[in-house]
């Protein structure tokens, strides 16, 4: 059963993400610093995205399977087109905050034109492999909601300490998980999604070499980019550890 097949999905999902986005801004986070509260408020349609994003790109993996299974160059269906609309009208919206609030961050910014390019291709331009890109992204937002906490708390973890807490706690989960995410699951479905189109010619000629050939090299690029982003975050925390221990060890000697 489709879930939606209307022909209104992307402005409707536009329009639900920026409601959201301003919601979150001038009501959810009204009391926080005006410095952060962007990025908080950008916070919040991530977690609309995330989780929701994961459950209806599952769905309509299954939805496959149900009816035959398809291959990585099937035609999408109507579910598929929906759940890359969802994806596309979020990524959208988000980058527009980050060209407003954020213009100098050019790594984020490529990442979401370029995310946004492979979704946008798969939907409007081909209309096959859906069934790939929903695989990855599963599994580029399986984790957004504990990155979503990660991220608040560290926003606050300077100003409140049950945040500087938390972000303690929640960084090495987050970093675990990340880096089965990204640097486990993600390189064996690429590697399965380009051969499939190398053996296939682009499942059979449906998906022309200019398309696949850039999904995959844009791909490529986001996971490696993504890798060095959580090793650096490794090397961070790793580092913050051996800090902390070090002034509990010195408290430790002056107490005696």
């Amino acid at each position: 059963m489709e879930i939606m097949t209307s022909a209104y999905s992307l402005p409707l999902f536009l329009s639900g993400f920026v409601s959201v986005y301003i919601f979150a801004y001038f009501v959810v986070f009204r009391r926080w610093s005006p410095k952060i509260r962007p990025d908080a408020a950008s916070c919040a349609i991530s977690i609309a995205h995330g989780t929701p994003a994961v459950l209806l790109a599952a769905h309509a993996l299954m939805s496959h399977t149900s009816t035959g299974g398809q291959s990585f160059g099937g035609r999408n269906s109507e579910t598929d087109n929906m759940v890359l609309d969802f994806s596309i009208a979020y990524f959208v919206v988000d980058l527009g905050h980050l060209l407003v609030f954020a213009p100098a961050d050019v790594l984020f910014i490529g990442h979401h034109v370029a995310t946004t390019y492979v979704f946008a291709t798969c939907r409007y331009l081909v209309g096959y492999s859906a069934s790939a890109i929903l695989k990855l992204l599963i599994i580029a937002e399986i984790t957004s909601g504990v990155q979503n906490l990660w991220t608040l708390a560290a926003a606050r973890k300077a100003e409140v300490a049950a945040a500087e807490k938390l972000y303690r706690m929640v960084s090495p989960l987050f970093y675990v998980a990340y880096t089965v995410a990204r640097g486990v699951v993600g390189p064996v479905v690429i590697w399965e999604m380009g051969a499939f189109y190398w053996r296939s010619g682009g499942g059979g000629g449906v998906i022309p070499a200019w398309v696949w050939g850039s999904w995959m090299a844009v791909i490529v690029a986001a996971v490696v980019v993504s890798q060095l982003w959580i090793l650096n975050l490794w090397l961070v925390w790793l580092g913050e550890r051996r800090s902390f221990h070090k002034i509990q060890k010195k408290l430790k000697l002056s107490d005696d």
